[in-house]
């Protein structure tokens, strides 16, 4: 009987000592990845002054969420009237709102399009992405749907550098502006989450999924009502 408590005990400690060794594991390779990220594209985070030099082809503003499918919340309407500022300092003629529209009781684009249309942006030059459910559809879908080759991302800096990654594995040239005028409630939830997704979008840009929803190219070079449904 002793010799079989003995057994056992070695099993559970052996047992425990892996845990503990996979557990270093895979938090010494998670903090190396987001190391890799963010390192990695801090350069392509500029100024507005320095964007209003870049004659992109279109300001990729990215979707956040809405209230009562009715207005923007505090971080997308950030977003928005950082993208509307670079668009009227000149860094592109362009705005192409990306964001999630895959049910009619929920819709970002629509409320993001109006919100710059009320804004006094003329309609033809806002495009809407109407499947960019994530940071890597939209950035895929900037690339092959719309066409678009050099692009400012706009969102808070938090986000950016993930944004900036994703863009550079697509092949795209693509810079950030940050959007940061205040603080946000619950920031903390989201940068732990933030440092789980940049693993998982490190991993899809090795794979290079195609996105949920392709579809019919629509040049940032044309006309944005095209986009509108």
């Amino acid at each position: 009987m002793m010799i079989e408590k003995g057994i056992r005990r070695k099993k559970l400690k052996s047992m425990m000592v892996a845990f503990l060794f996979v557990s270093l594991i895979g938090l010494a390779s998670l903090l190396l990845i987001n190391y890799h990220v963010v390192s990695s594209v801090k350069d392509r985070i500029v100024s507005e002054d320095e964007a209003a030099l870049l004659d992109a082809d279109c300001i990729l503003i990215l979707g956040a969420g809405v209230w009562n499918n009715e207005r923007p919340s505090h971080m997308l309407e950030d977003r928005l009237l950082q993208g509307i500022k670079l668009y009227r300092n000149g860094a592109s003629d362009r705005l192409l709102m990306s964001g999630d529209h895959g049910r009619k009781e929920y819709d970002e684009v629509n409320i993001m399009k109006q919100f710059a249309i009320d804004r006094d942006i003329h309609s033809e030059h806002i495009f809407m992405d109407h499947a960019g459910f994530n940071t890597y559809d939209s950035l895929y879908r900037a690339k092959d749907i719309f066409q678009a080759e050099k692009i400012i991302v706009v969102t808070q800096k938090y986000h950016l550098y993930r944004a900036l990654y994703i863009a550079k594995k697509l092949e795209i040239e693509a810079y950030g502006v940050a959007s940061d005028p205040r603080s946000y409630a619950g920031q903390e939830v989201r940068d732990f989450r933030e440092t789980l997704a940049r693993v998982k979008d490190f991993i899809n840009v090795m794979i290079k999924p195609e996105p949920t929803f392709l579809g019919e190219t629509i040049p940032v070079t044309g006309n944005g009502n095209l986009t509108n449904d």
